[in-house]
């Protein structure tokens, strides 16, 4: 019983540091980590938090890849000389 309340305010607190703008992938761990907690000795609610937790950095990981990639191409696409580059009207006058 002392667990739970102790995983409730754990829980409460995370939301109110979380906040909506950084809740990316902690509702998918919340819930993996809820059923697997529950699974491991009814401590849905730890497991719920961690799970929450993880998810969130999993999800700013996958962001900050993607993002790496992004400016990896851009960077590709302004090295190439202009050339190179098709140009967007391709048609041809005879």
């Amino acid at each position: 019983m002392k667990a739970q309340v102790i995983a409730s305010a754990l829980c409460v607190a995370l939301i109110g540091v979380a906040g909506p703008a950084s809740a990316k992938g902690c509702a998918k761990g919340a819930v993996v980590g809820g059923v697997a907690g529950h699974v491991a000795g009814h401590h849905g609610l730890l497991g719920a938090a961690a799970g929450c937790m993880v998810g969130k950095h999993r999800a700013k990981k996958a962001e900050e890849q993607q993002a790496a990639q992004q400016r990896q191409q851009q960077s590709q696409q302004a090295q190439q000389p202009q050339s190179q580059q098709q140009p967007v009207d391709q048609r041809t006058h005879s």
